[in-house]
């Protein structure tokens, strides 16, 4: 008997140090992937930037080429400026021409145009790959990169990308059947280094190949990154897919896909890769376990997975928790292993405007800035990815990740502390529909036909509240919807601006006009909302012009919403994976509709 006790006692003992070292999931939130946002709560003050905008008719106003399929975005920063990479394919996934492209910004708000970093690359003809029937004949290659910079201890800069090659749309860039991969040194005035060859793979040469190899360089220091860079296992790491599969640099060549990492508070690597794989390794990444193991409780996909470490200490794991690439989430560790909740970082999919091969909607192929690839100095978790593999995106999350306000809202835009207006708001802001405080006004614009900007305010949950806000339309014929949502992000009440000059409310699937409104007159309105019975007074400019009950019952709100737009909701759960069309006017540009909002009050009554 007492034998048995041991045993019982050694096996549990022994799974619970084995769970210890294990990244998991113990919270109990999960998504419902029927809504874009998943039904979560929003982390407080995350900001959502769109960087590029793919536009095939009007190639001027991208990137000067008109090419969509815009994917796996890659993140740094260095000298007190961000750099992001990001590979495009002309239509599709693993279709040529491929190239990479490289953007910058000094606050991570407003992005240059642009430039092509790695060039389109012509594969010699003739040129087979060992199990696939096609030949090479004006092939060009396509770019296909886990890794996108590497700063060294002597503060050098290197862009990396990796030149694939595909004879069919069918066919894999990162089989390691490909040519090689490239390098170059970005310069502090903006400037490129010549391209090198830093890593080639078999059959693949300085003989056959157009870029030299980096040690041919005459710059020391470059050739001196380049080898420390090579010395680096856990760079190497992220080369796997990609590289020969017997290359003696990669340390784990199993064919996990996407890896990303991040140090322990004990000197440990946790290593994470697609479908939520994870393993750690005690030697900084000269090893790893034979075999990953599939993180217990999380849900992901075939998209990306990033993890690391926040200024705070703690630490955080961005993905897409369920089997579709939404919602964009969150969840935090004290530990770095044990992971406990799971908050919203954007629950937005904008319409996909052109169809391609493996165009998956939504948020996804998340990444941050790697371990030593710098520290912006407001010390927020900064990401990048793209939308729809189309167009390209960053977020910036404050640090300590917050999911409740503690207290009431009181914004008067002119007199909140310049430069830190936005720091509760969450927002969503494209290129043509920006969100922004300009003139002492949080100022919404939209001139996109397929797209709109998004301001939304976190208050204490309330059943019993007030709201009120000062508005000017700079003209009556936009549409601006404004939204009391629950913590699910669940509208009880919506407001509507609509494009006749009309003021509306939701009453199921009706609306109720209760007013109009004037290009540049400033309207100031207050709501008062119980949710215990549902009813709702409006007043506009002091007086009370409607009393009627919300369109959904709620147990309470806690957010108040204000949009360019319509509520989306294509595509859901049972939309086919694969969009072959193109919408109509997908690169043209609507008039511009602004509005501008000077304050904005919420408390309880």
């Amino acid at each position: 008997m007492k034998k048995r006790i041991l045993f019982f006692l050694m096996t549990w003992t022994f799974q619970q140090l084995a769970a210890q070292d294990t990244v998991r999931y113990t919270g109990k939130t999960l998504v419902n992937a029927d809504y874009h946002h998943g039904q979560l709560s929003p982390v407080m003050g995350v900001h959502n930037i769109q960087t590029f905008r793919a536009n095939r008719e009007h190639p001027e106003l991208a990137e000067d080429f008109g090419w969509t399929y815009n994917h796996a975005p890659m993140l740094a920063h260095w000298r007190g400026k961000f750099y992001l990479e990001y590979l495009s394919d002309r239509v599709g996934e693993s279709i040529p021409p491929g190239q990479t492209f490289l953007q910058t910004s000094a606050d991570g708000y407003s992005w240059s145009r642009p430039q092509v970093v790695f060039p389109v690359y012509r594969i010699p003809d003739g040129t087979r790959k060992e199990g696939h029937p096609g030949v090479a004949k004006d092939l060009d290659a396509v770019m296909h990169q886990r890794m996108g910079f590497f700063v060294s201890k002597k503060d050098v800069l290197l862009v990396l990308g990796f030149y694939g090659i595909c004879l069919d749309e069918k066919d894999d860039p990162n089989d390691g059947k490909g040519i090689g991969r490239v390098v170059r040194e970005v310069n502090a005035d903006g400037s490129f280094g010549a391209i090198y060859f830093i890593r080639y793979n078999p059959g693949w040469s300085e003989a056959n190949t157009r870029y030299p190899f980096y040690t041919k360089s005459k710059n020391k220091n470059f050739v001196a990154a380049c080898d420390e860079l090579l010395s680096n296992p856990l760079m190497m790491q992220q080369w796997n897919e990609e590289a020969d599969r017997k290359d003696p640099l990669i340390p784990l060549k199993k064919q996990y896909k996407a890896f990303s990492y991040y140090h322990l508070a004990d000197g440990r690597v946790v290593g994470l890769w697609k479908n939520a794989l994870t393993a750690i390794s005690t030697d900084h990444g000269k090893t790893w376990p034979e075999n990953a193991v599939r993180a217990p409780g999380f849900v992901n996909g075939t998209a990306k997975i990033w993890g690391q470490r926040t200024s705070d200490g703690r630490f955080a794991a961005v993905y897409n928790p369920s089997e579709y690439r939404w919602p964009l989430a969150v969840s935090t560790s004290d530990n770095g292993l044990e992971y406990k909740d799971l908050l919203l970082v954007n629950g937005e999919i904008s319409p996909m405007r052109y169809g391609g091969n493996y165009k998956s909607y939504g948020p996804q192929y998340i990444r941050g800035i790697v371990e030593g690839n710098g520290k912006p100095a407001d010390g927020k978790v900064w990401l990048t990815y793209s939308m729809n593999k189309e167009d390209i995106w960053v977020s910036s999350v404050p640090v300590p990740l917050r999911s409740q306000a503690t207290a009431h809202v009181d914004d008067d835009f002119s007199v909140l502390p310049k430069g830190r207006e936005l720091e509760n708001w969450n927002i969503y802001s494209p290129l043509w529909a920006p969100v922004n405080v300009r003139n002492n006004s949080l100022v919404l614009e939209d001139k996109d036909p397929f797209d709109y900007a998004k301001a939304e305010r976190l208050f204490p949950e309330a059943t019993r509240l007030r709201v009120e806000f000062k508005l000017t339309p700079a003209d009556a014929k936009g549409l601006l919807a404004v939204e009391l949502q629950d913590a699910k992000g669940t509208a009880a009440l919506r407001l509507t601006l609509d494009s006749t000059g009309t003021i509306s409310a939701k009453a199921g699937s009706r609306y109720k006009n209760f007013g109009n409104y004037k290009a540049g007159e400033t309207m100031s309105v207050a709501i008062r909302l119980n949710t215990g019975n549902r009813f709702y007074t409006i007043s506009m400019n002091g007086k009370d012009v409607l009393t009627s009950l919300t369109f959904v019952p709620v147990a309470s709100v806690s957010r108040l919403v204000f949009r360019t737009g319509e509520v989306r909701r294509f595509p859901d759960v049972d939309t086919p994976a694969d969009q072959t069309y193109d919408l109509k006017h997908a690169g043209e540009m609507a008039p511009n509709h602004r509005y501008s909002i000077h304050m904005v009050k919420t408390s309880t009554f």
